[in-house]
């Protein structure tokens, strides 16, 4: 029986979390040469069954967006951090297989002093650094590597060393260095070569997965759009002007003469952390929520509103009781650059276990506090999932019958019976945690001492809790 060719399982063959209406292209440039190391580093995690336990730490560059793609964890960080985001991402989930993705304005460049601590330290994670020569996501700017003569956009006259120095050799550098277990320069100029690419990166997630340490394999990669030549005639750009001053060939070597590294156990339970973090704090023992639908057991919530609504703290609170209540936690804040009348939401997911995924993009719990909230918000809502509105700024109402609405004007009845708007995601709290039983109502009111500063402000807050009590 034939053997059907097909994508990598661990690509996903729709990148549903695109916001481009074409879910079946990516985002890079023709000719590029990132999909072609995707495909092997996909095909890699099939072979190794890798994927439900990798994290690919994706840094500002034109791969910024991987999470789009390949179907495992993933961890998005500043400019030039992924090595420091995956040091600490192994540290805490030793057994993970940490990838760290960068291109060389990245990894060479604001990133520099990162790679080369995270290598010094003999970090046990997989460093992919992508080598064009140039910045190619913002536009074609000279980068670490790029070649002397070089044009940019920032080196219009072309690269010169008595001005810009020389480009930086990252494999030979690294290799330098007494921890680093392996370090190769691969290149995609022709199918003899890419085929070595593969096998640099396949051997050097072996590696991580046998515990013998760093391992950083640079790969030449074709940029046509910041090179301004065609896709074709980048490959012979590549062998003509990248290959000569960055020779292909391993630097570094020595993965037979190192042993495992050894992993500490890691002691999680909370009372130990909170003995050795010397806190004085109580656990309190809260009643076990009994919600009024299961899908609020665990739920996704998104909150959104005007900048000043209280929206972020909202979302605070309902977090702290959570906690409070034994779950697993993520929020998440997203508010424009205006302090007051902008644009602002937060994501809360709730879990009994770790969360996985902290984005909300299908949420089973939406509080709109406006009305260009509903009408962004509402369509994403999971069919049986709740709304709730707050009437006095939301006046066209749900469009939809496959969900539940809670809606009340609590802007006005905040003004009117507590004396101040300023606690109406108090009292819209309130009614959600009274409609949907999620958690412990005291969890709500220990929540508060917490993240309201003002001590004179809690009464007022527990008092428009209590209120919203009633009209859940």
């Amino acid at each position: 029986m034939g053997k059907l060719l097909q994508k990598p399982k661990s690509f996903y063959n729709e990148f549903f979390r695109s916001p481009s209406p074409d879910k079946l292209s990516t985002h890079y440039c023709p000719g590029c040469g990132h999909g072609v190391i995707h495909k092997y580093v996909a095909e890699a995690m099939d072979d190794f069954g890798i994927a439900d336990n990798t994290i690919w730490i994706s840094p500002v560059g034109c791969s910024v967006f991987g999470y789009y793609y390949f179907d495992c964890g993933h961890q998005q960080v500043p400019h030039g951090r992924a090595p420091a985001v995956a040091t600490g991402v192994k540290r805490s989930h030793p057994e993970a297989i940490v990838i760290s993705y960068q291109g060389d304005g990245d990894l060479a460049a604001i990133g520099g002093n990162n790679i080369i601590q995270a290598a010094n330290r003999g970090e046990n994670i997989t460093v992919i650094f992508v080598n064009n020569s140039i910045y190619g996501m913002t536009g074609g700017q000279m980068a670490p590597t790029t070649l002397v003569g070089q044009t940019t956009t920032t080196s219009p006259y072309g690269r010169n060393p008595a001005n810009e120095g020389y480009p930086m050799r990252m494999a030979e550098l690294i290799a330098q260095l007494e921890a680093p277990v392996y370090v190769e320069r691969v290149a995609l100029n022709n199918a003899q070569n890419r085929n070595k690419t593969r096998k640099a990166i396949r051997k050097a997630l072996k590696i991580q997965i046998d515990k013998k340490g760093f391992s950083l394999v640079e790969i030449l990669s074709q940029c046509p759009s910041g090179w301004k030549v065609s896709p074709v005639d980048s490959l012979k750009w590549m062998e003509e002007n990248q290959m000569p001053y960055f020779p292909l060939g391993v630097f570094k070597d020595v993965v037979e003469q190192r042993n495992p590294l050894e992993t500490k156990p890691r002691i999680w339970d909370k009372d130990t952390i909170i003995k050795m973090l010397d806190l004085d704090r109580q656990v309190k023992e809260y009643a076990k929520p009994n919600p009024t639908k299961d899908i609020y057991e665990q739920p996704k919530i998104k909150v959104a509103g005007f900048g000043g609504q209280g929206i972020l703290m909202l979302g605070v609170l309902l977090s702290e009781a959570a906690m409070l209540n034994g779950k697993q936690v993520t929020w998440i804040p997203s508010y424009g650059p205006e302090m007051r009348g902008g644009t602002a939401n937060c994501q809360v997911v709730i879990r009994n276990n770790k969360v996985g995924n902290p984005s909300v993009d299908k949420p089973t719990i939406l509080i709109a506090m406006n009305q260009p909230s509903l009408d962004r918000f509402e369509k994403d809502v999971i069919p049986g999932g709740l709304i709730v509105i707050n009437e006095t700024l939301v006046t066209s109402g749900v469009t939809r019958d496959d969900v539940d609405v809670l809606a009340h004007p609590f802007s006005d009845i905040a003004d009117k019976q507590l004396g101040t708007v300023k606690v109406q995601n108090s009292l819209i709290l309130g009614a959600l945690i009274k409609h949907t039983n999620m958690l412990d109502q005291q969890a709500i009111f220990d929540a508060l001492p917490a993240h309201i500063k003002k001590i004179d402000l809690i009464p007022l807050n527990k008092k428009a809790i209590e209120l919203g009590f009633s009209l859940g």
